[in-house]
């Protein structure tokens, strides 16, 4: 029986299962580092958004992502 679950290019089960097991067994020191090390990430920018916007916002940077692997 094939997997039932849709998932973006480049991932699978194994990958998202890898994901899971990543963040689940994080300490919440090292959690803390990775989000304050995102932070920085040039060209990157990090916003508070209303819940109800969310899925508006993840359109909007799919649309853009689609754009930008067109061209």
């Amino acid at each position: 029986m094939g997997d039932k679950n849709n998932y973006p290019p480049g991932w699978d089960e194994s990958r998202v299962k890898r994901v899971i097991e990543h963040y689940e067994s994080q300490t919440e020191y090292e959690s803390l580092a990775e989000d304050e090390a995102a932070r920085e990430t040039p060209g990157h920018t990090f916003m508070e958004v209303p819940n109800e916007l969310v899925p508006v916002v993840r359109e909007l940077i799919a649309k853009q992502t689609a754009c930008e692997s067109n061209v």
